[in-house]
């Protein structure tokens, strides 16, 4: 299996760590491969976040932002 090195932020590691102290994971490197499998899984089912439907606009109903108009 390739080998992968990566950097992630403390509070995801801590976050690791946690799950496989309370038996979610045997260890840090299965919970890894576990977690990135299932979000590109997710990531695949919805694609990206950050792309919007075209047309739909982000700024409201008929460009109020935060009012409804009837």
């Amino acid at each position: 299996m390739p080998k992968v090195e990566i950097t992630i932020p403390e509070h995801l590691e801590m976050q690791i760590a946690q799950m496989v102290e309370r038996g979610e994971f045997l260890n840090r490197e299965e919970a890894v491969e576990d977690l990135l499998s299932t979000g590109i899984k997710a990531y695949k089912t919805s694609g990206p976040m950050d792309e919007e439907e075209p047309g739909l606009e982000n700024d409201g109903m008929m460009g109020h932002d935060d009012e409804y108009v009837f």
